[in-house]
């Protein structure tokens, strides 16, 4: 991670190069520096993208979903906060976040992923107003030697240099659907060390999302029965954008963290290469088979099916079948080492790992330290239980 007066030049340099450049979030320091690398982009074939990674979180994509799909009825307000502590004590020092103009600070830092995620929902912003900022710490001591993740330093005999940025932006907006939107972000929120909180409210229903419980949302609407409305938890589930695709483990309570949307959205990037599949039909010659192969009726990923090798080993009889429980998990089927092995969501069974072959001598096979005697020559079988899931 560079400093955002860094980010024109090593990107323009990659654009000459040819290269594709995905930049982390803000794009620039100034104004004038983002419109003259959109420009860079412009006049090259690179892919180009900007690392705002909490659209690809699949509980916030899901509730863009809902707002896009009218079930939340027509959207009239989107309240979002981050709030951080990162910059709360006045000895952490002095460093390339805390310098720039006003609105290069809190807003900058945190605020631009708030702002992406409204327009993710809820469409573009047309106006802002009512925005108010601070700088509640106005010196910090500048650190002599190597400072590791803004490690508080002893301010005794220290200089100490002017913070130029605002640590508080508050604003207000007014989006081109008609609905307005208020934020707040801050980098000295005291004991809040990453918390960001939205609430999205429309004419038949609301939805929320909060970073600490960030494998659910709370949604309340019309399909409530008479006296029985209220937020209901929704747990990320496969029919969440991404989660399907991407989860290891893809099912309900498995959770999420912000640390998946990294890898979401480095996927999505490879998949706009030109070297891609999904890039390359893109640009072919639209016909009806290639829509029909490329084409998806909504901008999210469908789950990939599951696809199962062939057995060559006869079916067993005892075999019970794919489970045919109401809302229970998909049963796949597996095949190690020519055996057949039906594995589902609810139960993990133990995997065999088989070690590689180890040369030894002619002779009888030694008993290993501290286990039972070795009779296939140095080769062994070692058992990795996984744990039980609830069904």
């Amino acid at each position: 991670m560079v400093g955002n007066a860094l980010h024109r030049e090593i990107a323009e340099a990659l654009i000459r190069a040819g290269k594709h450049v995905l930049c982390e979030k803000p794009l620039a320091d100034t104004l004038e520096s983002a419109k003259a690398m959109a420009e860079a982009e412009q006049a090259t074939d690179t892919v180009t993208a900007v690392g705002f990674t909490y659209r690809r979180n699949a509980a916030i994509a899901e509730i863009a979903k809902l707002v896009h799909e009218g079930h939340l009825g027509e959207i009239n307000h989107f309240e979002g906060r981050y709030w951080c502590d990162y910059g709360v004590d006045p000895n952490t020092p002095m460093a390339w976040r805390y310098s720039g103009p006003m609105g290069s600070g809190a807003l900058g830092d945190v605020g631009s992923h708030l702002i992406d995620t409204a327009e993710l929902i809820c469409g573009p912003l047309v106006s802002v107003s009512g925005g108010a900022m601070m700088t509640s710490i106005k010196q910090r001591p500048v650190a002599k030697g190597h400072v590791t993740r803004g490690t508080a330093l002893d301010t005794s005999a220290v200089e100490m240099a002017d913070v130029t940025n605002d640590d508080v932006a508050t604003f207000t907006g007014h989006f081109a659907s008609g609905a307005v939107g208020t934020f707040s972000c801050s980098r000295v929120a005291w004991n809040m060390p990453n918390a960001m909180m939205l609430d999205v409210l429309g004419t038949k229903g609301r939805a929320s999302w909060d970073l600490a419980r960030c494998g659910e949302i709370k949604l309340d609407d019309v399909a409530s029965p008479a006296g029985l409305g209220g937020a209901r938890q929704v747990l990320v589930n496969p029919t969440f954008p991404y989660f399907a695709r991407g989860s290891s483990m893809a099912f309900g309570g498995v959770g999420l963290t912000q640390i998946e949307q990294f890898t979401y959205q480095a996927y999505a990037f490879l998949q706009q290469s030109p070297a891609s599949p999904r890039a390359r039909c893109r640009r072919a010659r639209p016909s009806p088979t290639a829509t029909a192969k490329c084409s998806s009726p909504t901008p999210w990923p469908a789950p990939r099916p599951t696809v199962v090798p062939p057995s060559t080993s006869p079916p067993s009889t005892s075999d019970p079948g794919p489970s045919t429980r109401p809302g229970s998990p998909p049963t796949t089927t597996s095949h190690i080492q020519g055996t057949t092995r039906r594995d589902s969501y609810g139960t993990q069974l133990r995997r065999l790992h088989r070690l590689p072959v180890r040369p030894t001598p002619g002779s009888r096979p030694r008993r290993p330290q501290g286990g039972r005697p070795d009779r296939r020559r140095g080769q062994r079988r070692r058992l990795h239980p996984l744990p039980t899931l609830p069904r």
